[in-house]
């Protein structure tokens, strides 16, 4: 009888340590309990967070949205007081009414130039007939004069004539150059007119986008985190006020490097959500990052040191989810998410969401 109970007590910690070993095994995923499928709950879902702040300073008008409400793009969230925008608008664009009178002005002096062109020309010419009209005059009277014919007092007024008619054409002549470079100048100036112009009219367009960006819109559609803006509330330049939540969601996995050989873009991954009571969902490797998540750390770590431990460095891995799943639509940014991703699946196998992991079809 006592040899028996040994015999039993023998076999009973043979067992128990058996299956004390199988169990480490197991736990370890060590032969012959090695599995293809990879787990992990370093998960979390994520999201394009757009946050909303203002362009300019100015009080809060009107707050036109709630907490977490869903809007649409372009939909009104927040209005700043406008006042002084409108008035800064019909200054510009009074800037520009004056520019462009300056502008007409000097369109109205370039015509005006240029007849006064025509008629310094024409004097010119009025100025040649006379002076030809003076030395023809004066091509008979010098001949008598030698000869006794014609006094000299009729002599010198012919002369004098002469001469006379030679300075009107000179003053003529210059009056055309004088009018020429009037308009030169005239010319000259509408450039720098025409230049005044073009700057109000983007002072008048610098003035509506400043007027349009007292009205700050919802630049997609999604849903509001927190509303961090109050009527009144005096805001500048870069204010976070709210922040916007796109529909569009993903799961970040962060898998230790030695998890990572088999893996493939387009391998089926199951999903299970913490806040969907551990509901599961499908989904699809999209693609790897292109280092471990120690590399993107502010202060990297020094392993150039003597008391050296190697630590498994954990690389994140994007996952898409798969449309057409009723609970996508709860998933929110942040959420805590177990992935399941089967190693020995070829990319492009659709998977299906199961209670103990995942199954391919």
């Amino acid at each position: 009888m006592p040899k028996f109970i040994r015999s039993t007590a023998t076999l009973v910690a043979l067992v128990i340590g058996i299956a004390g070993a199988a169990l480490v095994l197991y736990a370890w995923r060590l032969p012959p309990f090695t599995s293809s499928i990879e787990t992990t709950d370093n998960a979390y879902v994520r999201g394009q967070i757009t946050v909303v702040s203002p362009q300019l300073a100015g009080y809060v008008a009107e707050v036109a949205v709630q907490d977490f409400q869903k809007v649409t793009a372009g939909q009104l969230l927040v209005r700043i007081d406008d006042r002084i925008f409108q008035q800064k608008l019909e200054q510009a664009r009074a800037t520009l009414a004056a520019q462009k009178a300056a502008l007409a002005n000097s369109e109205q002096t370039r015509r005006s130039n240029e007849a006064k062109i025509k008629s310094s020309e024409a004097q010119v010419d009025s100025a040649k007939a006379a002076l030809k009209a003076a030395e023809a005059n004066w091509e008979r009277i010098e001949p008598l004069l030698s000869r006794g014919v014609t006094t000299q007092k009729e002599a010198d007024q012919a002369r004098a004539n002469l001469d006379q008619t030679k300075a009107a054409l000179s003053q003529a002549q210059a009056a055309v150059e004088v009018a020429r470079q009037d308009l030169a100048a005239t010319q000259v100036n509408r450039s720098s007119l025409e230049a005044a112009v073009q700057g109000a009219e983007a002072a008048v367009h610098l003035a509506e986008i400043d007027l349009q960006n007292t009205r700050i819109v919802a630049p997609q559609e999604g849903r509001l985190g927190e509303i961090g803006a109050r009527v009144g509330q005096y805001v500048s330049a870069g204010t976070q006020l709210l922040a916007v939540v796109p529909e569009t969601i993903w799961v970040v996995a962060n898998f230790k490097e030695t998890q990572l050989p088999g893996m493939k873009v387009g391998q089926p991954v199951t999903l299970k959500v913490d806040a969907l009571e551990h509901a599961s969902l499908t989904g699809h490797i999209e693609r790897f990052s292109p280092a471990a998540g120690s590399e993107f750390t502010v202060l990297k770590a020094d392993n150039a040191t003597g008391n050296f431990t190697k630590v498994a460095q954990r690389v994140p891995v994007r996952i898409a989810i798969d449309p057409d799943q009723k609970l996508v639509e709860r998933l929110a940014p942040g959420m805590s998410v177990e992935i399941s991703v089967d190693t020995a699946a070829p990319a492009g196998m659709k998977s299906v969401a199961t209670t103990d992991g995942v199954a391919l079809r």
